[in-house]
């Protein structure tokens, strides 16, 4: 036992994720109501961390997802391939009219002093109507399965995601599978499922069954209720707040073993302080702090999740497994989409304090 967590050896996927897929219409630093085009990015919450542990760290990783049969999800089920994520999918037929539908993501990148805006048309969402029963989880985690993660955007996405989560938790629970879950706590999205009352209610029911929780000061206080820390940080980068408010996340759930999150201070669209801390087992571990150029900070935090994950599965010491998802959260930011471009190697050396001299 390593981490107070029983990772498995062996298994035909090192990860399974749950959640919904989504295309982002990015029209880069154009704000939409100027926007005379897009890039298409394929991305998804949960699904970001399978494809980044398959493309650049080379796992076995699985989606189980809504797919819905009309060329926006061809689209999307092409990249999911091209990240090298085996699917297991829960068919839709699309009406040709009102769906069901994949949702949008709308999201342009910003510039400096303008920050990036987000918003969605989730309307008639396929995954959002994903109910308890519509995965053969036995035939998802026949061959074995070491991780199993999903996350609070598919939770707040309607009243049956929460219950598809919660049955695939103790499937793969049930199977030896670690259990992880991003709060990724969503304002606009709970705001019209029931609101925080109802997000609290939710995530908490959730997350008695998690072993390794991801989130921030105010995912654990918006998405866990937990009360915000007596101790003032003294910038964003400083992680004593969060330290703070640990025994009180452990004290609710006595089960979680690690809880990690990113820490990022935006001086301005494109330059952010990034750095990362972790609570492993009793144990507290802070990453580096680093300057980015960002180019787009969409994924960032799915990044670091997928280094983190990545350093646990391969049995690193916690703190180099913190650097590696520290180094890949960075990376990250400065590609764009969603999802990583990076290598392993490029990830290893930033972790170990490289720079970004040429490569020749």
């Amino acid at each position: 036992m390593k981490y107070g967590l029983n990772i498995r050896e062996d298994g035909a996927l090192d990860f399974v994720a749950l959640g919904a897929l989504v295309n982002r219409l990015d029209p880069g630093i154009i704000p939409f109501r100027k926007a005379t085009e897009c890039q298409i990015h394929v991305s998804g919450g949960e699904f970001n961390v399978a494809a980044n542990l398959a493309d650049c760290f080379r796992l076995q990783t699985g989606i189980a997802s809504a797919m819905v049969d009309y060329p926006i999800g061809e689209l999307i089920a092409e990249r999911v391939r091209a990240m090298g994520v085996r699917p297991f999918y829960k068919r839709f037929a699309h009406n040709g009219v009102t769906g069901p539908n994949m949702a949008t993501v709308y999201s342009d990148r910003g510039q400096g002093a303008r920050a990036p805006v987000v918003f969605y048309n989730r309307c008639n969402e396929a995954a959002a109507q994903l109910k308890p029963g519509d995965f053969d989880w036995k035939q998802i985690l026949a061959g074995g399965a070491r991780w199993f993660h999903s996350g609070g955007i598919f939770a707040a996405l309607s009243p049956t995601t929460s219950d598809v989560i919660l049955e695939g938790m103790k499937a793969a629970k049930a199977a030896g599978a670690v259990i992880s879950f991003d709060l990724n706590f969503r304002e606009k999205l709970w705001k019209i499922s029931g609101g925080q009352d109802r997000a609290v209610e939710t995530l908490r029911r959730i997350v008695q069954h998690v072993d390794v929780l991801v989130g921030n000061e105010e995912d654990l206080q918006k998405g866990l209720g937990i009360a915000g820390p007596e101790v003032a940080a003294k910038s964003k980068l400083d992680p004593s707040a969060f330290f703070a408010m640990i025994n009180q996340v452990v004290k609710q759930h006595p089960q979680v073993k690690i809880v990690a999150t990113t820490l990022r201070e935006v001086h301005s669209t494109n330059r952010h302080s990034w750095g990362a801390v972790a609570w492993v087992n009793g144990k507290t571990f802070v990453a580096p702090t680093c300057e980015l150029d960002v180019l787009d900070r969409v994924g960032g935090g799915d990044g670091f999740a997928a280094g983190f994950i990545y350093g646990l599965l391969k049995g690193e010491s916690e703190e180099e497994a913190l650097k590696l998802g520290w180094a890949h959260g960075a990376l990250l930011t400065t590609f764009p989409g969603d999802t990583t471009m990076a290598t392993l190697e490029q990830v290893r050396d930033f972790a170990k304090g490289g720079s970004a001299r040429i490569q020749r």
